[in-house]
């Protein structure tokens, strides 16, 4: 397998296809940009590269404000239609059957069917070829709370993003491991839980090893009651006897003899002379 080297492109893939709302609640826009990212977590930094032309490039420069959506399933026939679509004469969230909705620290509204909806604060702009880099800091983050169960925790892959790869849209695919798996010790088998470890008491702690040092001792007395065979002694002490050459068919012979002897030698009895015709 060989490499060919192509002149410099685009070539990061996959990337989100969001949706990034502007403008006011009354008057709102919304344009697809799949060249955004996560610059740093602390503080939360963002950004989003937009064309000097978009509509949306003119909106965010006077707010200094703008929503990443993030764009799922049912989003993205909305995403698609965005990202060739201009708003300067069109209501984007009409035409999509979208909803406006005002955020907590912004003035820019956010899409209320995006599963996440991140509220951005522009800190920076900078100019970089075809494109304007907006470089913003995450002042809130807005998250559908059908995502989250009842003990506060988010499940995101259940909504179901999508991803941009060449041209083409995707579903995410399946889970294939957790941060640091590569590194993850293995389970110990043998060992005990941390909640039976607790549950178990001192009193059946002792029980259970009393049980225990009882079925040895009578394993012990069983091993010494145990009759041994003399072979097994003989072989520890070394002296096995040389065994000899069976003498039992002789010993047999002989005996059928004597009573052979003895059956012949036993009186007759006498039944008196057979009579017979005179010829």
């Amino acid at each position: 397998m060989s490499k060919i080297t192509w002149k410099p492109g685009t070539m990061l893939a996959p990337v989100p296809p969001a949706l990034i709302s502007c403008g006011t609640v009354e008057k709102p826009n919304m344009m697809t940009a799949a060249w955004t990212g996560i610059i740093a977590s602390d503080p939360a930094l963002t950004y989003v590269s937009i064309r000097p032309s978009r509509y949306s490039h003119e909106l965010i420069s006077k707010s200094g404000e703008f929503v990443i959506n993030l764009t799922n399933l049912p989003l993205v026939k909305a995403a698609d239609w965005c990202g060739v679509k201009s708003g300067r004469n069109i209501d984007k969230f009409k035409e999509m059957g979208l909803t406006a909705e005002a955020c907590s620290e912004i003035k820019a509204p956010q899409i209320k069917e995006a599963p996440v909806s991140l509220e951005c604060k522009v800190i920076d702009v900078k100019s970089y070829g075809t494109h304007d880099m907006f470089l913003a800091e995450i002042a809130a983050v807005n998250v559908d709370d059908k995502y989250i169960d009842d003990n506060g925790k988010l499940w995101l892959e259940k909504a179901g993003l999508i991803a941009y790869v060449h041209g083409f849209y995707y579903t995410l695919g399946r889970n294939i491991g957790k941060f640091g798996f590569s590194v993850e010790k293995k389970p110990n088998k043998t060992k005990k839980p941390e909640f039976e470890k607790k549950a178990e008491s001192p009193e059946i702690k002792f029980n259970r090893q009393s049980s225990r040092k009882c079925h040895s001792e009578q394993n012990n007395i069983f091993e010494m009651r145990k009759p041994k065979r003399l072979s097994d002694v003989r072989k520890k002490r070394g002296d096995t006897p040389k065994l000899k050459k069976f003498d039992g068919e002789i010993k047999f012979k002989k005996a059928r003899r004597e009573n052979e002897v003895m059956l012949s030698a036993a009186p007759k009895k006498h039944y008196g002379k057979l009579k017979t015709k005179p010829k």
